[in-house]
């Protein structure tokens, strides 16, 4: 039986953690969009009714602060993969 497990290098490493953020970053958004449209409707829409407004909002508010800490980690990365291949 062989052990031959591939190490990938740091940079690689980034790049594939980099790719996985920005995906999770798109669903997110996603996910930011249909809370908007929920808090819409409860807050002036059809179904006003003010306590789901609210809860909706404040769910609202933390999606809003993860899609920021992704797009810094995102671009914090990407600097070190470019610092890394300027290295190289």
């Amino acid at each position: 039986m062989s052990d031959s497990v591939e190490t990938k290098s740091k940079t690689d490493y980034l790049r594939d953690v980099t790719s996985q953020l920005k995906e999770m970053r798109h669903y997110a958004q996603t996910n930011t969009e249909t809370l908007s449209s929920h808090w819409l409707a409860f807050d002036a829409g059809e179904y006003k009714d003010k306590v789901n407004a609210d809860r909706v909002d404040a769910l609202l508010n933390k999606q809003g602060k993860l899609l920021e800490d992704l797009d810094a980690a995102i671009q914090d990365i990407e600097i070190e993969i470019n610092h890394s291949e300027q290295e190289s």
